[in-house]
C-alpha cells in the first residue's frame, strides 16, 4: 500500500514529545491513525537511537495474551529501562478490557511518554477527562484532504483533481480498488462498521434499523439546518412513532465516533449562538455515495461538507451565520483570525453570484470575507470580498493563516 507522510499531525506529535500530557489520536474509522503512531515511532528510532519504545499494536495476535489491563501494565513496566527515553504507544487501546486504569498507572508513574490510538467510538473527544486521570493532547485525525489526494495520486491539475475527490473522498483504503463499486463497498463497510460494532456495542443498541434511518437522514440532508424533532417527525410511522429524544441521543453517538461533525447557528449581529437547529456534516463526503448513491445528489452541498471539514481540519472553529435573516454559510474563528465564507458549485450567472455575495456585502466588520467556487481561474475581489476558485483554496496549506494568502 502507498504510503504519504502527513506532516501536520506528525508535527503536532513532535512538538509535545517529552510532555506530561497522554497523547490522544483521535478520528473516524480508517481515517489514518494506526499509520500515524508508526510514522511517529519511525521518527523516533530516526532521532533518539537510544530511546526504548515499548508498542503495542492490538491489531496483531501476537499481542493477544495483553488484553487485560493488568497484564498490559505488567507487560510495558516489565520493559522499562533507566537512564534513557521511555515510550510507550499502544495502538486500539480499547481492545484491552479497563484499558483506562493500565494507562493512568503507567502516567501516574511518571516514568513513559504515552501515545495511544482507539476506536473512535470508545476514544470519545468528551470522555478524555474522565478516562484518564492525567492531562491529555488530543491530535484529531482527519480522512485525506484535497493537497493529500492529489499528493498521494500525483496529480498536478487541481480542477481535474477536485473532481476526482468530489465522487472518491479521502478515505485512502478504498484508493487501492480499481473499480468504483469496489471502492464504495470499502467505504460503505467502514460507516457500517462504526455503525455496527462500535456504537451498538459502546452504546448497547437496541434499536439498529432506527439509528441506519437516522444516519441516512443526516446523509440526504448535509448543510441542511435540522433538528431532532425534524428528523423524528419526518422517519415516523403511523404504527411505529419516533421519540425526538431517542433520536437526539443517536445523532450525539453518530457525532461522538466522528461519522458527523455539527455545526452550530451564529447571530453574527447578535454574537450570540441559535439553538433551534443545527448542521451536520459528514466526516468524508464519500460515506454518503457508498450509502445512498447520487439520489438527489446537490454537488453545491457536497462541496460545502468539503470545506466544512477541511476548516475543521485546519483548525478552526467553525459555525453557520446568521445575519439579517440571511444564511452565511461559514463563520471560521482561529485564535485571533475569522473568516466569512460563501460556497457555491458554480456562480457563472450573474444572479447566482449576487445572490452568494449578498450576505458577505452585509458584513460590516474587517474581518476576510471569502466566496469560493468553481471559478476554473485565479483570484479575483468584487467589494472586498475574495472570489476563489475552490480547488485552489483546497490546497492551500492547512497550517497558514488566511491573511497569508
Amino acid at each position: 500500500m502507498k504510503l504519504i507522510q502527513r506532516t501536520e499531525y506528525l508535527d503536532q506529535l513532535i512538538d509535545v514529545i517529552g510532555t506530561p500530557d497522554i497523547k490522544v489520536i483521535t478520528g473516524v474509522r480508517r481515517s489514518g491513525k494506526s499509520k500515524l503512531l508508526e510514522a511517529f515511532m519511525t521518527h523516533l528510532q530516526t532521532t533518539d537511537p537510544t530511546a526504548n519504545i515499548v508498542h503495542v499494536n492490538f491489531n496483531l495476535p501476537e499481542f493477544e495474551h495483553l488484553l487485560t489491563w493488568r497484564a498490559l501494565y505488567a507487560f510495558v513496566t516489565e520493559r522499562y529501562q533507566p537512564e534513557t527515553a521511555n515510550y510507550v504507544l499502544i495502538d486500539e487501546v480499547q481492545m484491552c478490557d479497563g484499558f483506562e486504569k493500565a494507562v493512568n498507572g503507567l502516567h501516574a508513574a511518571e516514568r513513559y511518554d504515552i501515545y495511544i490510538t482507539g476506536s473512535s467510538a470508545f476514544l470519545l473527544s468528551s470522555d478524555l477527562a474522565t478516562l484518564f486521570t492525567g492531562r491529555t493532547f488530543e491530535i484529531k485525525v482527519y480522512p485525506f484532504s484535497f493537497s493529500e489526494f492529489m499528493h498521494y495520486h500525483a496529480l498536478t491539475d487541481p480542477y481535474k483533481a477536485l473532481d476526482r475527490y468530489i465522487t472518491e473522498g479521502g478515505m485512502s483504503g478504498s484508493y487501492l480498488y480499481q473499480k468504483p463499486e469496489a471502492r464504495y463497498d470499502y467505504i460503505a463497510d467502514v460507516f457500517n462498521t462504526l455503525i455496527v460494532r462500535d456504537i451498538r456495542q459502546k452504546y448497547r443498541i437496541r434499536n439498529l434499523p432506527l439509528l441506519d434511518r437516522v444516519a441516512d437522514y443526516l446523509m440526504d440532508n448535509i448543510s441542511n439546518l435540522t433538528s431532532a424533532r425534524k428528523i423524528a417527525e419526518t422517519i415516523s410511522g403511523s404504527e411505529e412513532p419516533v421519540n425526538h429524544k431517542t433520536v437526539s441521543a443517536y445523532i450525539q453517538y453518530l457525532c461522538s465516533a466522528f461519522a458527523f461533525y455539527r455545526i452550530r447557528r451564529y447571530d453574527i449581529r447578535g454574537k450570540k449562538y441559535l439553538t433551534a437547529s443545527d448542521k451536520y456534516y459528514l466526516s468524508d463526503h464519500a460515506f454518503r455515495y457508498a450509502k445512498l448513491g447520487t439520489r438527489n445528489m446537490d454537488y453545491g452541498r457536497m462541496l460545502e461538507n468539503i470545506v466544512a471539514i477541511e476548516l475543521l481540519r485546519r483548525g478552526y472553529e467553525v459555525y453557520a451565520g446568521v445575519l439579517y435573516q440571511k444564511e452565511i454559510d461559514f463563520v471560521a474563528i482561529r485564535r485571533s483570525e475569522k473568516l466569512y465564507i460563501q460556497v457555491s458549485e458554480n456562480i457563472s450567472d450573474p444572479k447566482t453570484f449576487d445572490r452568494e455575495l449578498a450576505p458577505l456585502l452585509l458584513i460590516r466588520d474587517a474581518y476576510p470575507k471569502l466566496l469560493l467556487a468553481r471559478t476554473y481561474h485565479g483570484e479575483t475581489d468584487h467589494e472586498g470580498v475574495r472570489v476563489v476558485d475552490l480547488a485552489d483554496w483546497l490546497r492551500w496549506p492547512p497550517n497558514r493563516n488566511e491573511e497569508d494568502r
